[in-house]
């Protein structure tokens, strides 16, 4: 399933990363001004270990990006991604 075409859909609260049509990845979310928080990240326990969550998080950093604002990663996980991710390291709120 990891090869299937890949949509970040966006609820306003929640953003789910859907392959073959089903939530495989999802990150809440809530919004502060110009910074978007981000207070938990998970994947479907069915489909862990393939790296959803972190395509997810490059996804979204890509759609913060473009709407000109920043990312305070309260989650460990989509903390430390984005921490080791060159590109990422402008979009983490100070």
């Amino acid at each position: 399933m990891h090869d299937a075409e890949a949509e970040i859909v966006d609820d306003g609260q929640r953003w789910s990363l859907r392959v073959g049509g089903h939530v495989v990845s999802w990150a809440d979310y809530w919004v502060e001004g110009d910074v978007v928080v981000i207070p938990h990240v998970e994947t479907d326990l069915a489909h862990r270990g393939h790296g959803f969550a972190a395509r997810l998080l490059d996804g979204v950093a890509e759609l913060v990006r473009a709407q000109g604002r920043t990312i305070r990663p309260v989650c460990s996980y989509a903390a430390a991604h984005l921490r080791t991710r060159p590109d990422a390291a402008e979009l983490l709120a100070r």
